[in-house]
């Protein structure tokens, strides 16, 4: 790859890590409020699930308040690991005993949440998220802790010894 594809792609990581946040965090935030509030077409194309009842309300709870966490950048990396488990536990509990594969029993949505999530508790939040303004971590100071990138990697040299 070209260096300045390459630099480009690297300086973009910040960005589309923050953007794939966002998307995955609202998207999943949308399936909660539509089970517990009946709206964008309701639970199950229409209603909403019964306060209490498990695993749906509950999954739907985790749904919304997670995404909203996830989508805001704010405990980030707690609520992505909290989400991407209940995605494994629907996977599995709801899906896998209709059909072995994700394409057979409906379930594509449960298992691409779930990697999403896990990338994200991995990945972090990066550099556009709330949670940022109360840990006083920043671009700026990126350099200073050593995870500009959101990956871990600081985007600065290091000094020659």
């Amino acid at each position: 790859m070209p260096a300045s594809l390459q630099q480009a792609l690297d300086a973009a990581r910040p960005l589309v890590l923050t953007a794939f946040r966002i998307v995955i965090g609202l998207l999943f935030a949308c399936h909660g409020a539509a089970s517990l509030f009946g709206v964008f077409g309701g639970a199950k194309g229409g209603g909403t699930i019964p306060v209490g009842q498990w695993p749906g309300w509950w999954a739907a709870l985790i749904q919304l308040v997670g995404g909203v966490l996830v989508l805001a950048g704010l405990g980030t990396r707690i609520a992505a690991v909290i989400c991407s488990g209940s995605m494994a536990y629907a996977y599995f509990t709801v899906h896998q005993e209709h059909a072995l594969l994700p394409l057979q029993n409906n379930g594509e949505a449960s298992v691409l949440f779930c990697w999403a999530f896990l990338a994200i508790a991995v990945l972090g939040a990066g550099p556009f998220a709330l949670e940022r303004l109360f840990t006083g971590r920043n671009a700026g100071r990126a350099g200073k802790t050593g995870h500009a990138d959101g990956a871990g990697r600081s985007s600065q040299p290091t000094p020659a010894s």
